[in-house]
């Protein structure tokens, strides 16, 4: 008989935005906390990005098979919902594949939209936690918005009157989630489902530190704020998101960066999912060749083109100067000089850990925000969806390292960009910015100094403990070494 071990089993959703935090999470916990870590992922096309990702990281992997959710769904359900419906049909395989284990786990650590497992850890003997790859603001909000009544979601959704919330800012009308104001439809239902069970965990860990939202996480601690709504431990463990590779990188934008001076360049990204109309990209397109700055586009078709799905090859589809076809023509001959275009997909960490950029024109999906803090750049921030209008509160109003575009529901014009891009680039209030942000990095690479103790290990370290505790609490005897 052998003495059991400190082993965690992790659930991922499918998709890189859920995939790569858990990644990092498993091996902080393996190679600093002495744990045995098995993540347990959807079987995906052995050619798809998430695949090959997935087969470099080093982590312990199994596959789960895809559940057939054709009669459970609708074709009109958004993502949220057809992810949730994934998740929760997977769970007897999951269920499967742990009890068949050698080595049984201690704990079950679920993500987003994943709580319907939450129930094999009290069946399996196991601890449970939720890890929120997002930020504690966009937790304590979701959390504390589905547990009202009708009369004050109406007050917010309906009369468009600010959310207050216990220990924070209040939430504006206009970066509400459109989950939240219709109340009724399917998808808020299911978000509401999974938000409701992250209390049924013995804790839930946040992709986030304490420089980074004190106003938060201090709330989601207090039980008299934001505590009474989680009522249960909520760890800091962020910053967590892809390490930066070698700086031996093959891609050519970095024989570009290489010649450009130091903190000129504003990169351009809205990531994996965002996308702009044929207009609004113009629009971007003429307010960057206003404004003089250099820049990195990582540029996509829009989203009312035809070539939506298409990319950006080398052999045709743009005009005479080499121009994609869906922006404007000349815009590349006026911008040859100090524009470079990258078609699709870009090596984001090591583009913003470069000393040649000093800004980020970014949709602030929390990943990418939490890279752009950890390159040291501030932001421009253009949100598109989900919580991405409250993160860029959280970084304009309340960190002062971004700028915003206004809430429009019309095109932002080429003027506006021209004047923001200048704001961050060339003038005294981008330069304070920049400070400000280096200052608020140094604090998240605290966060994660294990000699230091810094707040994201003693988190894992609490952790650890409880753990342990419970091995010792059931006998700590197992039939695996």
């Amino acid at each position: 008989m052998h003495i059991r071990k400190l082993h965690a089993a992790m659930f991922a959703s499918p998709g890189m935005g859920h995939v790569m935090p858990v990644m990092e999470l498993a091996k902080r916990l393996s190679a600093n906390h002495g744990f045995k870590v098995t993540v347990f992922v959807l079987e995906t096309d052995a050619a798809s990005v998430q695949s090959k990702f997935l087969n470099s990281t080093g982590v312990d992997l199994v596959d789960l098979p895809s559940p057939d959710i054709s009669g459970l769904v609708y074709p009109e359900d958004r993502l949220v919902t057809k992810i949730g419906v994934i998740m929760r049909e997977a769970v007897p395989a999951l269920r499967s594949k742990i009890s068949a284990m050698h080595q049984k786990p201690t704990a079950l650590i679920v993500d987003l939209f994943g709580t319907d497992a939450l129930c094999l850890a009290a069946e399996l003997n196991m601890l449970a936690y939720v890890f929120f790859a997002s930020n504690a603001r966009f937790l304590g909000v979701s959390m504390y918005y589905s547990t009202l009544d009708k009369d004050i979601k109406e007050d917010h959704a309906v009369q468009r009157n600010p959310l207050a919330v216990p220990g924070c800012e209040p939430v504006r009308f206009e970066d509400t989630m459109d989950s939240y104001l219709n109340l009724d439809k399917p998808v808020s239902r299911d978000l509401v489902r999974h938000y409701l069970a992250y209390p049924k965990a013995d804790g839930i860990l946040v992709n986030t530190w304490e420089e980074m939202e004190p106003k938060s996480l201090k709330s989601l601690q207090d039980p008299k704020l934001l505590g009474r709504v989680a009522r249960v431990p909520v760890y800091p463990v962020g910053p967590l998101c892809r390490p930066i590779k070698s700086s031996k990188n093959a891609h050519p934008v970095f024989d570009w960066l290489n010649e450009q001076p130091d903190e000129s360049v504003l990169y351009i990204s809205f990531g994996s999912g965002g996308s702009l109309t044929t207009n609004q990209l113009t629009e971007l397109a003429w307010g960057l060749d206003q404004s003089q700055q250099r820049f990195v586009w990582v540029v996509r078709p829009p989203v009312d083109d035809s070539s939506y799905s298409e990319y950006i090859s080398g052999s045709g589809g743009g005009t005479k100067d080499h121009t994609p076809e869906y922006l404007p023509e000349g815009f590349v001959t006026c911008t040859c000089d100090r524009g470079f275009l990258i078609p699709s997909w870009a090596p984001q960490v090591e583009v913003l850990a470069h000393r040649a950029v000093g800004g980020f024109l970014t949709h602030c999906g929390w990943s990418s925000t939490l890279e752009s803090v950890l390159g040291g750049v501030p932001m421009i921030a253009w949100p598109l969806f989900a919580e991405q209008n409250m993160n860029a509160a959280l970084l304009r109003d309340e960190l002062g390292i971004a700028v915003r575009v206004d809430y429009s529901k019309e095109a932002i014009s080429r003027s506006k960009i021209e004047a923001l891009v200048r704001k961050v680039m060339a003038e005294e209030e981008g330069k304070e910015m920049r400070e400000k942000v280096k200052k608020l990095k140094e604090t998240a690479e605290m966060s994660l100094n294990i000699d230091a103790g810094g707040l994201a290990h003693e988190s894992l370290c609490r952790i650890t403990e409880e753990c342990q505790r419970f091995l010792e609490r059931v006998g700590g005897l197992g039939t695996g070494a």
